[in-house]
C-alpha cells in the first residue's frame, strides 16, 4: 500500500457552504434593508459604519477561508477580524434600540425563543427576506442581534478547532518541514534497500565466479 504524503497546503474549504458565513451574508443583506428603512438616508454615519461591519464580518470570512489554505496563522487572525466587525454591528443595534427605547429581548421572552429556533435553521438571506419586510424596527433589531450572536458563537466553534488542529499540524512551516523530511526518509530507505540488493548481487556474483573457476580446474 502506497505511503499518503505530507500535504504542504491545507484542503481548502468551500466558504460558500459554511453556516456562518451563509448568515453572515444574511446579516449584511439585511442590515442593508434595515439602514434604508429605519435610518436617514443622509448626514447618519451609523449607516455607513453598520454595512461597512456587516460587509466587514462576510468578506473577512472568504479571505479568511481562501487564506486558511497556505497560513493557519492568518486564517484564525482574519476569522477573528469578521467575528470583531459582527461584534461591532451588534452594538450598533443595541444602541438603536436603547435611543429608541425600544427592548432588548430577554432570554425568557417568547418571541425571542421562536426567533432563535427559526434562526437556528435558517441560514440564508432568502429565508428571512419576506419575514423582515413585516417587521417593526424593534422586532428586526431583535432578529438581527439574535442573528450576530449565533454567527459568533458558531465562529467561536470553528476557530477553536483551527487552533487546536494548528497546535497538532503547525502552520505551513511545518508542514513543508515535514514533507522534506517525510521524503528525504523515504529517499534514504530506498538507498539502503538498493545498498542491501547489491551487496547480495555482489555476493551471487562472487559465487558464480568461484563455481565457474572450479568447472575450470575440475
Amino acid at each position: 500500500m502506497e505511503k499518503k504524503k505530507a500535504r504542504v497546503l491545507k484542503k481548502a474549504v468551500v466558504w460558500k457552504d459554511l453556516y456562518f458565513y451563509r448568515k453572515s451574508d444574511a446579516i449584511y443583506q439585511l442590515t442593508v434593508a434595515f439602514c434604508r428603512r429605519f435610518l436617514p438616508a443622509h448626514g447618519d454615519r451609523t449607516v455607513n459604519q453598520m454595512i461597512q461591519a456587516a460587509r466587514s464580518g462576510k468578506q473577512n470570512i472568504v479571505e479568511g477561508s481562501e487564506d486558511g489554505q497556505s497560513s493557519s496563522e492568518m486564517e484564525i487572525k482574519l476569522l477573528n477580524v469578521a467575528r470583531g466587525s459582527l461584534q461591532e454591528l451588534q452594538a450598533d443595534y443595541c444602541d438603536y434600540l436603547n435611543t429608541h427605547s425600544l427592548p432588548i429581548w430577554d432570554n425568557d421572552n417568547e418571541r425571542l425563543l421562536r426567533l432563535r429556533d427559526f434562526c437556528h435553521s435558517h441560514n440564508d438571506y432568502c429565508d428571512y427576506a419576506d419575514l423582515a419586510e413585516k417587521m417593526n424596527d424593534e422586532e428586526f433589531a431583535n432578529l438581527l442581534l439574535t442573528l450576530c450572536h449565533q454567527t459568533d458563537k458558531m465562529m467561536c466553534a470553528y476557530i477553536e478547532k483551527l487552533e487546536e488542529r494548528f497546535v497538532k499540524e503547525g502552520g505551513i512551516k511545518e508542514r513543508m518541514y515535514a514533507a522534506r523530511t517525510g521524503y528525504r526518509n523515504e529517499q534514504d530507505k530506498r538507498i539502503e534497500a538498493l545498498e542491501k540488493e547489491n551487496q547480495l548481487l555482489r555476493k551471487r556474483i562472487e559465487e558464480l565466479e568461484n563455481q565457474l573457476e572450479s568447472y575450470r580446474k575440475s
